[in-house]
């Protein structure tokens, strides 16, 4: 291994020379940055970086080590008392600041060491094959492991797609698809929907504009029926904790909110069924004080009204059966600032008001930050007494493709590899999970650019940022041995929990992918 790992430096060694000096990539990431200089700059690069980023051979190694073995990461706090929650997490800052300096790289040093020799050298991508970035199949044969030649082929594919050399990605897909499989172990099944991704997006190559940019068109790939998409997202919430981790956070922190109040009222943005109201309605039940008055208000799409109207007739039953009268309001418009109004609302003197978005809040972060900024002023506008956060702690949302790539890759191989500790490689219902929920996300992230990217996740740092500018502050969850419990439910024990400046996050061994978090006016009390 310890061959290998000399080997994969020098690899990617080349990798940001290709960088540097292929003039295809320079006018693509030029007209990049031009588009991302409405984008925060705090999302663009890492604070406080004004040199050359220098990467040490083991920091490589580190990055290496954490992507494939995993095993190795699993730290978890077993006492209860929450002291090394943040420790848990600490080992995934080799890795992050591997992807950061890459991605500070492409920005700022690409016009600072081109040099007429090696521009002349590299002015196409054709040479990333023929220099070591990728071994070829006899030499992945003779010992080095195919699970990492199948993730360097995805690399010098990416790479290949991002310098718009077709010639090259082509060739580097046919090699994936040779090893690749829906069917396969974790990396392969993972493998195959970057593949399909990358495979869109050389599609969308076709239809370049004359600045350079993508067209925004649609990819010709397989429609699925909004009742598979259901099917997948209520599979995921039964057998991984993932989603209902975020419920169980959100909910135990509306019902802290409102210790003491009697008429409350919840907006759900873009609520798309009602699996989280169930345990929020048992809790307000059981309350000391007694049961409050409830509303909910979902803000969604028609597409989604026929599921919503069936679980709610439900919901409302239950209610009522354990005391509590509750009102149950949708509106079929999409969640905009002109929207989020008192009047449009309909809030109500002398109700408490909660704001509950569970992975939503990532579809307003566009190129330029205008649009989360305004739905959070608009939030502002309405006071809240509390306003939930759930999203997935990842960087998705870089404005270079090969960082997203990159971060992406890693992220859901963390994803697939906990599936496949938990659910049977066959199983049916660990290919729905897949195919029809993470292969979409995975596909939207890696194939599209503009307003056609809606899946921009973003890490906790960037949240707290954000929701600080626009007069938030945390309020810190104190459900740790609920989640805990949660958690025990669960045929597997590599699922780490750990708490970060008042945000909650679910990993796995190690490395976080869900944070869970709850924000009041800087005005309002603790």
């Amino acid at each position: 291994m310890e061959g290998f790992n000399g080997w994969l430096y020098e690899s990617f060694n080349h990798d940001f020379a290709i960088r540097r000096f292929c003039s295809e990539r320079v006018e693509l990431e030029q007209v990049e940055l031009e588009e991302a200089m409405n984008y925060d700059i705090d999302s663009c690069c890492p604070d406080d970086e004004t040199t050359t980023p220098h990467l040490a051979a083991s920091e490589v190694q580190d990055f290496v080590d954490s992507f494939f073995n995993m095993d190795n990461n699993v730290d978890v706090d077993n006492d209860g008392d929450g002291k090394d929650d943040h420790h848990n997490f600490e080992k995934k800052d080799n890795s992050d600041r591997f992807r950061d300096e890459i991605e500070t790289f492409s920005i700022v040093n690409d016009d600072l060491m081109i040099e007429g020799d090696e521009l002349e050298r590299s002015d196409s991508c054709e040479d990333l094959g023929s220099h070591g970035i990728v071994p070829s199949i006899v030499e992945a044969s003779h010992g080095v492991d195919q699970g990492l030649h199948l993730v360097h082929l995805l690399l010098a594919c990416a790479e290949a797609v991002s310098c718009r050399d077709l010639h090259l990605a082509t060739s580097m897909l046919t090699q994936i698809c040779a090893s690749a499989t829906p069917l396969g172990d974790s990396l392969q099944r993972v493998s195959y929907c970057f593949a399909a991704g990358l495979k869109a997006r050389l599609s969308l190559l076709q239809n370049v504009n004359g600045n350079g940019t993508i067209t925004n068109c649609v990819v010709n790939v397989p429609s699925m029926a909004r009742e598979e998409k259901s099917e997948a997202f209520h599979l995921l919430y039964q057998m991984t904790p993932y989603i209902a981790f975020g419920f169980m956070a959100a909910n135990e922190a509306i019902c802290q909110a409102a210790q003491g109040k009697v008429s409350l009222h919840v907006i759900d943005l873009g609520m798309e069924h009602t699996l989280q109201w169930p345990s929020l309605i048992r809790t307000l039940a059981s309350r000391p004080e007694g049961p409050p008055t409830l509303r909910i208000t979902s803000l969604t799409s028609n597409e989604h009204l026929v599921e919503l109207e069936a679980g709610i007739k439900s919901l409302v039953e239950d209610a009522s059966s354990l005391g509590i009268t509750m009102e149950f309001h949708v509106i079929t418009e999409p969640v905009t600032p002109s929207l989020l109004t008192t009047d449009n609302l309909n809030l109500r003197e002398g109700e408490s008001l909660y704001i509950n978005s569970v992975m939503h809040l990532h579809k307003y972060v566009k190129e330029s930050r205008g649009s989360l900024k305004a739905i959070l002023q608009a939030i502002k506008k309405l006071s809240p007494a509390l306003l939930t956060v759930v999203e997935q702690d990842a960087n998705h949302n870089g404005p270079f493709f090969l960082g997203r790539f990159l971060e992406s890759l890693h992220y859901y191989s963390a994803i697939f590899d906990s599936l496949e500790a938990s659910l049977p490689r066959h199983s049916p219902q660990r290919m729905k999970i897949e195919r029809l929920h993470f292969a979409e996300e995975i596909h939207n992230i890696v194939a599209y650019e503009g307003s056609d990217r809606i899946e921009r996740h973003e890490r906790a740092d960037q949240w707290r940022r954000q929701l600080g500018r626009a007069g938030f502050h945390v309020m810190g969850l104190k459900c740790l041995s609920q989640a805990r419990m949660m958690l025990s439910v669960y045929s597997c024990d590599g699922y780490t929990l750990g708490s970060e400046k008042g945000c909650l996050l679910l990993g796995w061994k190690g490395r976080p992918l869900m944070l869970a978090s709850a924000w009041q006016l800087h005005n309002a009390s603790s």
